[in-house]
């Protein structure tokens, strides 16, 4: 089922599957700000991370010495959200842990992922709530495809509030790796980066520890197109490495992928979260269209 939220400005499409942004329509321009779901480049659009983000290492986990099998970026992004609160300017949607996710995620959970219309800001906004009696790991993030505003990729921007040189941490066979050549320096110009087309040659872009609070899609002569605003102290920025790919996504993480050394149990894993019996986990981001 799908839910319309809209003011003078925007008109948003939402799906309980996944709770997943579908449209993100400009009333002044016509223009669908967000990626269409064609196949034949990346079939979704902006799915919902959880309980993981990115890859596991050879695509498990440990817990209490028991090991689970556990997809790239986890279930939540394949599975039916209720609707449970709505009006013309917000939504808010919740999956609950069930005997399903507990065979692949041993933790009482409940997930609540809301989107509110505040002119032409969107804000979306999680909250994970630990309803076990033993503390709950995990990651959450965003994945909205946005696209780009000419018809050659290579000919925009992306301007970046952190003016310095930034650092990209190497991606290999899905995993991080630190140590590999592709870990390294992103030299920008002024904040902007020119989206070149090797850019995204070794999979997404991952920038640790708070480099950049704020991103801009911009156009050829550096005008900002849509815009994202997060706290998180990751955020990915992908494209799948085709020609002529039609979009970019810019992606706010609470947690990320495996380390190619990496060798420990769940909650051992680089940037994971953790929820004491009873805690809550409230966070937001922002997407402006400009």
């Amino acid at each position: 089922m799908n839910t319309i939220l809209e003011n003078e400005k925007l008109k948003l499409e939402i799906s309980s599957f996944g709770a997943e942004l579908q449209e993100i329509n400009s009333k002044e321009n016509g223009r669908n700000y967000l990626w269409n779901g064609d196949s034949a480049f990346w079939g979704r659009k902006s799915p919902v991370l959880f309980p993981f983000v990115g890859a596991l290492k050879d695509k498990e986990y440990r817990y209490n010495g028991e090991k689970y099998s556990m997809g790239q970026h986890g279930f939540a992004r394949d599975m039916e959200f209720e609707l449970i609160e709505n009006n013309e300017k917000s939504a808010w949607y919740e999956l609950k842990s069930n005997e399903e996710t507990k065979k692949k995620y041993p933790f009482e959970f409940s997930l609540k992922i809301g989107y509110e219309l505040l002119k032409n800001t969107i804000k979306v906004k999680w909250r994970v709530e630990n309803q076990d009696k033993k503390t709950m790991y995990f990651s959450i993030g965003a994945h909205p495809a946005f696209v780009v505003p000419v018809d050659k990729r290579e000919e925009c921007f992306l301007k970046f509030d952190n003016k310095n040189d930034l650092t990209n941490t190497g991606l290999e066979n899905g995993l991080a790796n630190e140590k590999n050549l592709k870990n390294g320096k992103i030299v920008t110009e002024n904040g902007y980066l020119k989206i070149q087309k090797d850019l995204f040659q070794y999979d997404a872009l991952i920038l640790e520890n708070a480099q950049v609070r704020e991103i801009s899609l911009c156009t050829p002569d550096k005008k900002e197109f849509i815009t994202v605003k997060f706290d998180s102290p990751l955020v990915g920025i992908w494209s799948p490495y085709k020609e002529k790919c039609p979009f970019v996504c810019i992606e706010p993480w609470y947690g990320r992928c495996d380390s190619v050394e990496f060798d420990g149990e769940l909650q051992d894993r680089k940037w994971q979260q953790s929820l004491a019996e009873g805690e809550i986990f409230q966070r937001e981001y922002e997407i402006i269209v400009n």
